[in-house]
Parts: structure tokens; sequence; C-alpha cells
């Protein structure tokens, strides 16, 4: 079926435009289609001819349109392009059609003044008239000066018109910024953070770097944390965290499981105990406290080993001694092992917790309000437990501080931690219970991923807003096109086009989706995350016999070479 507009009939007239407060716009309206179909929030309009008409009218797919409407103008944006009847060789081109989905309106505000609002109260009808969005227009959708918002660059349809996130929206709800090796996911990260720490000089900030790479991005701003300058005693971790560090998954698991737990418990008890008749009367109140494997209080590995010890000399000779003494060959493993040092080394245990809780999440800030935590050389067979205890502490700080410390935890390269499936992973759990009850308590998930189909559902499903970039995969742009953002579905077909720091950004940390180009940080400014290249790195020696004894001395001191 052909679609076909008589040229003779007359559009319709369209109704007068609203008056700026200060004036007529500079320049008319440039007016695009008119409507031919409206199908709930999704319109069909057919191209009118743009012969002598200037190159700021074309028409492309993520453009801001209007129609107006009687007591607003409805806004949306060009989803798809298209020409039902290809011209003749020769012949001049047909009218084409141009796909809008509707996302909400301009209308004037109490006090008259033009503001946008999500919604549309007046639907456009046949014959209305579709005008391409002017500066004045774009401002008002994507930079509306009564919301507190972060400028990150600029709109690709006009780049003098800045391109803002709304912080609210942005940090209530979550938020995940998804793209392809080397599209600049980590640039736009550190924009969003740069651009956030500098209008809020209290805020507080943790990035999980899997690679090393934000450090150097924040200046004096950052606090780094890395296996030489921390500790992050074994007896903070839950009991959960504590199986996943010390017992294997194997046919013994539960047996293990049983005998680790009341050896937990009975080490939380000796230590309580020594430390109440070392307090004396300060502590007497504590002794009649209920230990339990998950009560936040320190204790010795010596006294785990002691009480298997103590439980295999009670055995008969019938009874299984194997799981007792992997269980303390495994804990005898790790207290020597010094690539686990930070968190199995100490030889005096003592009730750091406080200290512990400041350094993570910057209490108090003392100018610093962004700390960096260097996962790079953290052993990969325990690196999910390590990710797992910082974000289960930062949930429960927000939880017994009652909102009273809003906090943004970063997850660099989440799939690699909370990945899709019934594998049981602690970190999967504790990023899970963020992401569905951390808003209530303050506390924000920003998620960073390649891919983002192999990323946990359920975390996935509660990040309201997504900054994505160019993404080539059809997988993980299904997962993009599966959330509907807003049912601005057909834009992700446009990710594999993106240029390097640009993205589209959708869902509620904006007034509506938006095609964005990042603001350029500078060489100072970016995170150390772009590799010199083999063409520049080959054409002069790089390395030598003495450097590569001092990379073996870091490889054996720290488990693994640092990024």
């Amino acid at each position: 079926m052909t679609l076909h507009i008589e040229p003779q009939a007359a559009a319709r007239p369209a109704p007068p435009p609203f008056r700026e407060r200060r004036g007529q716009p500079a320049a008319p309206p440039i007016r695009l289609a008119q409507i031919v179909s409206v199908s709930g929030s999704h319109a069909v309009a057919v191209l009118e001819r743009q012969d002598g008409v200037a190159q700021e009218a074309r028409v492309q797919i993520g453009a801001l349109v209007k129609i107006i409407t009687p007591g607003s103008a409805a806004m949306g944006v060009i989803t798809a392009i298209s020409a039902p009847m290809p011209a003749a060789e020769g012949e001049p081109q047909s009218n084409g059609l141009i796909e809008i989905n509707l996302a909400g309106e301009v209308a004037p505000d109490q006090s008259r003044r033009l503001t946008f609002r999500r919604g549309v109260s007046t639907l456009p009808t046949l014959g209305d008239a579709v005008l391409l969005a002017d500066r004045h227009d774009l401002t008002r959708v994507y930079a509306p000066p009564q919301a507190a918002s972060i400028k990150i660059g600029s709109l690709f349809q006009e780049a003098s018109v800045p391109a803002r996130l709304l912080v609210d929206e942005l940090l209530a709800k979550h938020f995940l910024v998804v793209g392809s090796t080397g599209s600049g996911k980590s640039s736009a990260v550190t924009c969003i953070l740069q651009r956030l720490l500098s209008d809020h000089a209290h805020a507080h900030v943790v990035i999980l770097d899997i690679h090393n790479e934000y450090s150097a991005a924040f200046g004096g701003l950052v606090e780094p944390i890395n296996l030489d300058n921390f500790s992050l005693p074994f007896w903070m971790l839950d009991f959960p965290e504590m199986c996943a560090a010390l017992v294997q998954h194997d046919v013994h698991y539960d047996a293990e499981v049983e005998i680790l737990s009341d050896a937990v418990v009975q080490a939380k008890k000796r230590y309580s105990e020594s430390a109440t008749s070392r307090a004396g009367a300060l502590r007497k109140s504590e002794s009649h406290m209920v230990i339990t494997v998950d009560t936040p209080t320190p204790f010795r590995m010596s006294d785990i080993v002691a009480w298997l010890e103590e439980q295999m000399g009670k055995l008969e000779r019938n009874q299984s001694m194997l799981p007792y003494r992997r269980l303390k060959t495994r804990i005898e493993t790790l207290v020597s092992d010094q690539r686990y040092a930070f968190m199995f080394g100490s030889l005096s245990v003592q009730d750091t917790m406080g200290d512990v809780l400041a350094r993570l999440f910057r209490v108090p800030g003392e100018g610093r309000p962004i700390s960096v935590i260097d996962l790079s050389t953290v052993p990969p067979e325990i690196l999910d437990v390590v990710i797992s205890v910082i974000s289960r502490l930062a949930f429960d700080l927000a939880v017994w501080s009652k909102g009273g410390l809003p906090m943004l935890l970063v997850c660099e390269e989440a799939h690699r931690y909370a990945p899709a499936g019934d594998k049981f992973v602690p970190t999967r759990q504790a990023l899970s219970r963020i992401a569905k009850e951390g808003r209530k308590y303050g506390l924000s998930l920003a998620l960073v991923t390649q891919r983002p189909s192999e990323l946990d559902s359920t975390i996935l499903s509660q990040c309201g807003t997504a900054i994505v970039l160019r993404l080539s995969s059809e997988k993980d742009q299904e997962v993009i096109r599966s959330s509907t953002y807003e049912g601005m579905i057909d834009l992700v077909d446009f990710l594999p086009l993106l240029g390097d720091r640009e993205a589209l950004v959708l869902g509620q940390g904006v007034s509506m989706p938006m095609r964005v180009r990042f603001d350029d940080l500078g060489k100072r400014g970016v995170p150390r995350s772009h590799h010199p290249g083999f063409s520049k790195a080959w054409k002069t020696p790089n390395m030598d016999r003495e450097g590569l004894d001092e990379i073996v001395a870091r490889w054996r001191r720290a488990g693994r070479e640092r990024g």
C-alpha cells in the first residue's frame, strides 16, 4: 500500500507558536513534515520538500522535533526514516516518512514560563505540523535551569546547547554505562564523576577499579587505596564470604561449611571473652552478648586452627578427619601466602572496623571525596570476596546511618563479578541488595560494563538511566532494547554507528532521550586506560633484563603484575 498526499492539499494551519518571554525566537521555526498517523506514543509524519532549506534542517535519527498542539507543543525523537516509494532515476525524490516517539511536552507553567514536562496532555492529530526543535526548545528540554544537573558535554543535534544529567534522578535510581572496548566508557565515567565532584564538595564516591585506571584522573580529590596501604581484616567477612574464601565446592562442601560455622562461633567467643577480661567493667555488658556466626566482632585465625585440632583429637578412628584437615590446610596456606597478607596476614587482631569504614567511604572526607580502590593486584580467586565485603559494608553503613551518608558505588567491569546465571557469587547477592534497596538509604550504584548481556538481569533491571556508547554486539544491544527506556527501542539500532565520546542517554537521568558528545577531558583528566599502541612501542627497545627481574619481584610479592 502506497501512501499518497495530494500536492494541492493545503496543510492544516498550525496554532500560533508560543512567544518567548523576551520576544520571538531569533529565527522562524523550520517545518519538516505533517502528521499522518498517531498510535499511542508513536507518530508517523510525511516529510515535506526541503529545497533551499539550510543544512540544519537535515533530518537525522535521534533529532528532537516538536508538534504544535492546542495549549502545548508535543516533543518527540525521530527514531526511523524511510521512503515508501523511492524515486525513479532522473526524477526528484518522493516524500519520505519519519517515525517519532513522543515523550513530553513544552507548556506554560503557573508563571506562564514555557517549561518541559514528561507526558503529553494533548496528542497530535492528522495534519499537525512537525517542526525541527530550535535552540530554545533544546535548552528547555535538555538543560532545564530549575533542576539540579551537571554538564557532561553537548548535544549532537546542536553543539551550542549543553547536555546535562539530572543529578537526583541519576543517582537515586542507579545508572548504567555500557559500550564496547575503546568506545570511551572510562572517559565517560570520569567526566560524570568530575562534574559531580566539582559541584558537590562533600560527596562520598567509591570506585571499584579493576584495572587501576582512575587514580590519576581526579588530582588531589582522590584517596588511593591498594594492597600496599590498606588492610581488610578477614573477620569483617560474613559467613557466606568466609565460606567462599575457605571452602572448596566439591563433595565435602556441606561438611566443611558446618565445621567452619562451629569454629567461627567458638573463635569469636574466645576473642570476646579475652577482650572482656582485659577491659574489665568497661566491657562487662558485652559478656552477655549473643555471638553468632555473622556477629561483626573480631576473632583470631589461630583460634580457628586450635579448635579444629581439638576436634580432630576427639574423633574416633572410624570418623573422617578429612574435612577438618582440608580446612586447616586451607587456612594455614592463606595465612602464610603474602598475596593474601592484606586480609589474613596480621598476627595481631584488633577491632579496627571504624578505621576501615572511615578510610573506604571517606568519613570525614577531608577534601578527598572519592576513594579509588585498586583491585588490579588482588588474587583473582578472592576478588569476588573482596568486592562482596566492600559492597556489603557500603549497604550496611547506609542502613545503620539511616540514609545520613549518601554514597555512590561505582563498579567497573561489573559483569566479571556479578554475572548472569545460577551460580552463587557473594558479590552478586551484595550488589543485588544495593540495586533493589539501596535508594531507600541513599546508596547509589553505577554499573560500568562492556557486556551487559553477561550482567545479572536483576541488578541490570534496577538501573533507571542507561548511558550507552558504541555497542556492536547484537546480543548486548538486545539487552538494552529489552529494557525499553521510554519506548525508544528503535534508537538501539543506531548504537554501532556512534563515534568516540558519543552516547545515547536514556531513562530517568535525562528529561528526554538524547544523543550527546562528551566533553574532552584533556590529557591530564583522562583515566589511564589507553595503551600507547604496538606501532609506537615496537619502534624502540622497551625492556631489558633488569626491568624484567623487577617485574618478577613485584609479581611474586603481589600475586600478579599490576596493570
